[in-house]
């Protein structure tokens, strides 16, 4: 069941309502992603959180090393651990139609249960211990991470995706966002 939102002050901008210092940053959006996305709609009411989650995301995208199913697999796992349904249900949607995550891994992730592959279990584990134990894993979970072919720069990384998701996924509990038409059949069915 998805959380109730506890926002009721603030709404959602669009191209017509934004600002001068939100205006920008849904035009990036746009650019970016081809439409702008309701998290975003909502983000940008301080367009600080926006800014922050745009670069923070497009640096660890360009930047992290992980190849995009791995990057799939990070942002699915924290969503998950953060009880993020919206997000769930967008990076499923990029997961399935752009990053190549193989179907039994997304169908895992998304029901909780064991992942087979080896390197994609390590980094699905350490990703969402990030988040359960609120940056403090387990060495046993590191270790599996680094065996698995992880360097430790990529815990770095790790750590930016959760900083990343958490400004995402706490904006749309705050929200209670609604789920875009684009991720609708990616939804989690709970």
């Amino acid at each position: 069941m998805p959380h109730q939102p506890y926002l009721h002050a603030l709404s959602s901008v669009n191209a017509a309502s934004a600002n001068d210092d939100q205006k920008p940053l849904l035009d990036q959006a746009l650019k970016q992603v081809g439409f702008i996305p309701n998290m975003y709609a909502n983000m940008v009411n301080v367009p600080a959180v926006l800014s922050t989650y745009l670069h923070g995301y497009g640096l660890f995208r360009k930047e992290s090393g992980l190849a995009p199913a791995e990057q799939e697999v990070a942002f699915l796992a924290i969503s998950m651990a953060n009880g993020c349904d919206y997000c769930a249900a967008a990076h499923s949607m990029i997961a399935d139609k752009v990053s190549n995550v193989p179907a039994a891994v997304l169908q895992a992730i998304r029901s909780r249960q064991p992942i087979a592959e080896n390197r994609l279990s390590a980094l699905h584990a350490l990703a969402t211990e990030l988040v359960s134990t609120q940056g403090r894993p387990s060495p046993k979970t590191v270790q599996a991470f680094l065996h698995a072919g992880f360097q430790e720069q990529h815990i770095l990384w790790l750590i930016l995706a959760v900083a990343v998701k958490t400004l995402s996924n706490f904006s749309n509990h705050a929200f209670g966002t609604v789920l875009d038409d684009r991720f609708a059949a990616h939804a989690l069915n709970r």
